[in-house]
């Protein structure tokens, strides 16, 4: 169902995102306001890529509304164009979000969206593949695939998955190929690969990555003792992974490829399997993104 409204930006709405009270508070928000705004309510990938084709010289701006698959989802349909991409989360983690300053406000939102100000950042491809925020593979990519078969949602269901994959986690040999440059190997817990510094929920994996330098942010993290997680985690939020001999970072604009025998990656939270060799480039001022009034950028 498309209710419409005001022309200038269409929300799609991920009606299966997000835990049940933000669900339905925002649902309940949307419908409330059908005679300031237009939206629809989203069946699929393939369902949101055909109504923004439809709708795509009707509106300017285009809200996902959902967690970080549904911004990607919509993302990619915007990629090179000159519509705006705006996002109202309902996520567990939020990350692309959490950086770019949008919050879980339509009425602010509403604000920002008549402003119509935007910024220009950047896109990372991987393969074929978009990501905006950030992706890997390691420990983060197994808990993306872990809570993939959840049921529930939420912080504390990505937390306990965390926690069991931690518990049973092995180091992940990976070779890191800079075009023109010596090829890298490291037996890692993690390999990021970033366009912003968080995960979400306010965990820095990267705390020097901006979305709109041109530069990829690649963060390894070598294998430690078990025991000292807890202090891992505390550096993760207060953004100082940097203090720790166990990381190493790597910022770098040149197309690189990353090989080994793991499959299970994450592309901004998101599980996806990836055979053979992954290459990775950024791909600068790619994509228009509303600017809030909590952008930091």
């Amino acid at each position: 169902m498309e209710v419409q409204g005001e022309r200038k930006s269409l929300f799609i709405l991920n009606p299966y995102a997000g835990i049940i009270p933000v669900k339905i508070i925002i649902s309940e928000e949307l419908k409330r306001r059908k005679n300031e705004l237009s939206y629809f309510k989203s069946l699929s990938i393939d369902d949101s890529g055909s109504r923004i084709k439809q709708s795509f010289e009707k509106y300017d701006i285009f809200i996902a509304a959902g967690g970080d698959g549904t911004v990607r989802s919509v993302a990619s349909e915007l990629i090179g164009t000159n519509k705006i991409l705006g996002v109202l989360p309902m996520g567990s983690g939020n990350g692309f979000a959490k950086e770019l300053g949008f919050r879980t406000n339509i009425r602010s939102l509403l604000k920002d969206i008549k402003k119509a100000e935007k910024l220009q950042i950047d896109v990372i491809k991987i393969n074929d593949m978009n990501c905006l925020n950030v992706a890997g593979v390691g420990l983060d990519s197994f808990v993306a695939h872990s809570f993939d078969r959840l049921k529930t949602r939420g912080f504390w269901s990505y937390a306990w998955v965390t926690m069991i994959n931690f518990a049973r986690l092995k180091p992940v040999n990976i070779e890191i190929i800079p075009e023109g440059e010596e090829k890298i190997t490291e037996d890692l817990f993690v390999f990021t690969i970033a366009n912003t510094r968080q995960f979400g929920n306010n965990a820095y994996i990267a705390p020097d990555a901006r979305p709109d330098d041109g530069i990829v942010d690649l963060v390894m993290i070598r294998p430690f003792p078990k025991f000292m997680f807890p202090v891992f985690i505390y550096r993760l939020f207060r953004g100082s992974l940097k203090e720790s001999k166990y990381v190493k970072y790597l910022r770098t604009d040149k197309p690189l490829t990353i090989r080994t025998s793991e499959t299970r990656f994450h592309i901004d939270g998101e599980a996806v399997e990836i055979p053979g060799d992954v290459s990775v480039k950024v791909i600068s001022n790619a994509l228009s993104v509303l600017k809030t009034r909590n952008n930091k950028l």
